[in-house]
């Protein structure tokens, strides 16, 4: 039994929770917070659910409307809406694909026989469904056929990848999908193929708050597939339009040192951390992604080739924009461009050319900030030092030097 219990109110979750586990010990009940967690998408359906399961304290307009849209929506699964207080007089018109069940406490047995209908429902639903004519078209991302993923609608592209917002039916909630845009040709080995695949085993390796969470790896079609968390609270560069107070900078430095300490204690290095690289969860915390130019340290050279660059020219350190050799040094000049840009609200060094912008990180000195930013100029100083040495020699010692600052207003 596989079920979404949504609510507003933490304990009423756990009411579903504990009444269906008791039922079905290895029921997957994933809860949705109404008042905390992201609004669900219009196109979501539910679909890896056997039940959704609406539930309130007591009679509730807009639970009520909420349970009939989700029944309302095609293939959506089988809405329960439970509220715990006395049915209403007259009492709601039926709705298709919506059962209801009302009493100041939860009638156990008459729950139970609900989800088993839902379950069935589902079940039937699922069968007819992949009997339609359309059915393949749902889990199709472009010109490749994913099997238990339903494509959402395409958000994004790059160079060897295509990027999609997917509904994972084993997990039960979207997923940003990137599907790797050529085919591998076995007899040949692709650069571009290696990099993406050694996106998933870094991340693979790692379980960190701030570090962005994968949920499947895959090939279909031919090609490679990454399932991982979709962060619609958006990321840092748009975080980054308004004004950020030195309280928020200082907090997402020390989140963002946080993951690239995680990064590389496994020998790791990020190589291209910038705020776009950089995802807000709806709870306040940031998560690190795209670890597409990563390159684990104890690996050949061959997947960069010899003296390339990689990298956002604003964001590279001097030793990286000039083809150097780099280590978890350069990934700490990159956090303090960006620790930089936010105290700043301006980058610091720009220019007309990606070879200005190199030359300035190598050679210029950068703005002096803004005077409500002075406790942390130190700081900043250091992670922009031009020679690796002179930084901080990890993100640990960062945030060690973090905790002696006093804590901004």
């Amino acid at each position: 039994m596989r079920i979404l219990a949504i609510g507003d109110r933490a304990d009423c979750r756990l009411l579903i929770r504990k009444h269906a586990e008791i039922e079905w010990p290895e029921a997957l009940v994933v809860e949705h917070d109404l008042g905390a967690d992201p609004v669900l998408d219009s196109e979501y359906s539910a679909a890896g659910f056997d039940a959704v399961v609406l539930i309130g304290e007591a009679r509730s307009p807009a639970l009520e409307s909420l349970a009939v849209n989700f029944a309302s929506r095609p293939d959506f699964a089988p809405v329960l809406l439970v509220m715990l207080d006395d049915a209403p007089a007259p009492e709601h018109p039926a709705v298709p694909g919506l059962a209801r069940l009302y009493g100041r406490r939860l009638d156990r047995e008459r729950f139970v026989r609900m989800l088993e209908d839902a379950a069935r429902e589902q079940r039937a639903r699922l069968a007819m469904n992949r009997s339609r004519p359309d059915y393949e078209r749902r889990y199709r991302f472009g010109t490749v056929m994913i099997r238990g993923h339903r494509c959402i609608r395409q958000i994004g592209s790059g160079g060897m990848c295509k990027i999609f917002l997917a509904e994972s039916e084993r997990a039960g909630t979207l997923v940003v999908l990137k599907v790797f845009s050529q085919v591998p040709d076995v007899s040949e080995r692709l650069v571009n193929f290696d990099r993406f695949l050694q996106e998933y085993e870094i991340v693979a390796q790692l379980h960190h708050r701030n570090i962005v969470q994968i949920y499947d790896l895959g090939v279909a079609d031919d090609h490679a597939y990454i399932a991982m968390e979709h962060f619609p609270a958006g990321d840092l560069r748009q975080r980054m339009k308004a004004p950020v107070s030195v309280a928020a900078a200082v907090d997402y430095l020390r989140q963002i040192a946080g993951a690239l300490d995680a990064i590389h204690s496994v020998g790791v290095l990020h190589r291209d951390l910038k705020p776009a690289n950089v995802m807000l969860r709806t709870d306040g915390s940031l998560c690190l992604i795209d670890f597409g130019l990563a390159k684990a340290s104890e690996l050949d050279a061959e997947l960069t080739g010899t003296r390339e660059i990689f990298g956002t020219p604003y964001y590279m350190s001097p030793e990286q924009g000039h083809a150097e050799d780099i280590d978890a040094r350069s990934d700490l000049y990159s956090l303090g461009v960006v620790f930089y840009e936010m105290l700043a609200g301006r980058k610091p060094f720009t220019g007309s050319t990606a070879m200005e912008v190199i030359y300035k990180h190598k050679r210029a000195e950068p703005p002096p900030l803004p005077a409500r930013a002075a406790p942390f100029a130190p700081v900043v100083a250091r992670l922009l030092a031009k020679a690796p040495q002179d930084r901080y020699q990890s993100a640990r010692e960062l945030l060690a030097a973090l905790g002696s600052l006093p804590v901004p207003a």
